[in-house]
């Protein structure tokens, strides 16, 4: 939108659009990906945590008045991160419309019947499926963008679990730690300190996994998941899951910290097999940095 004079988005459904700073100038994740938050999104009622989810994606500014509301506003979706979008969209440069109708020779026609004429260029920005041919369906099944993998990891129809897909997941909070933490736990599978459900618990726990997936993120992001309650699943396997009560009674200002503070990847490294001496400061001093 700084060298074409005039720029259109599409959006069939809306997004809700992000700004990489959130509250008193801080980074959005040391706000919003927190202990404290994912208990509120998890204990309260749904429609309470629904209109709060809305109301603090509106914060910044109100998505309906740029035509960028998601059709169905409380689905967690992944949302787009951009710091411009709305100035651009205020000083004409990017207009928001709803899907494209059809196309012509040289024309866009939207289905609120607007046209854009003497277009340049189109750029479809479409999303993906997610096929994985290398791989026979007897061990990976995608149905519908849903993948048949345990945790997110583990072929459930193995006869021994000797593959373990490491992030193929989405979530809001970083995509490092969470490999980490999944590279972690399936060393532990493969050297035989951890064993897996049978194929049955594991298809069970896929499809209520899938089903509250549907529910909060929609069918188009079904590898989403919550990065708080995922990270613990997971840190729970290995023994590096944080004991908050625990940390309450013996160390009160590392447990207000660990619960209240940014979730960050030194808190699965406090206990359990690969524990840090050093994450117990680097997480009371994770603010000055």
């Amino acid at each position: 939108s700084r060298r074409a004079a005039q720029v259109i988005i599409s959006s069939r459904s809306g997004s809700w659009v992000m700004s990489r700073v959130w509250d008193d100038g801080y980074p959005w994740d040391m706000v919003y990906v927190t202990r404290f938050a994912t208990f509120l999104r998890n204990a309260l009622p749904s429609f309470v945590s629904d209109w709060l989810y809305v109301k603090k994606m509106n914060t910044w500014f109100k998505h309906e008045n740029y035509g960028l509301m998601p059709l169905n506003g409380p689905l967690r979706k992944e949302p787009v991160f951009n710091d411009e979008l709305p100035s651009r969209i205020l000083c004409g440069t990017v207009s928001v419309k709803p899907s494209v109708k059809e196309f012509t020779e040289t024309s866009a026609v939207f289905e609120d019947g607007t046209v854009f004429e003497a277009i340049d260029y189109i750029i479809f920005a479409t999303g993906y499926d997610y096929a994985y041919p290398f791989l026979d369906d007897s061990i990976i099944k995608s149905r519908n963008n849903e993948v048949t993998l345990f945790k997110g990891i583990f072929p459930p129809k193995m006869e021994r679990p000797t593959l373990a897909v490491i992030g193929l997941v989405q979530s809001l909070g970083a995509a490092i730690p969470t490999a980490d933490l999944q590279a972690r736990w399936a060393a532990k599978v493969f050297a035989k300190s951890c064993t897996l459900p049978t194929t049955s618990e594991m298809m069970d726990d896929i499809d209520e996994k899938m089903g509250k997936k549907l529910k909060w993120f929609g069918q188009s992001q079904t590898l989403q998941t919550d990065y708080i309650t995922y990270m613990d699943e997971l840190g729970s396997f290995i023994g590096a899951k944080p004991n908050i009560p625990w940390l309450f009674l013996t160390d009160p200002q590392l447990a207000l910290e660990v619960f209240f503070g940014p979730c960050s990847p030194y808190q699965f490294r406090l206990m359990g097999p690969g524990k840090w001496d050093g994450a117990r400061n680097a997480i009371l001093t994770q603010w000055d940095r």
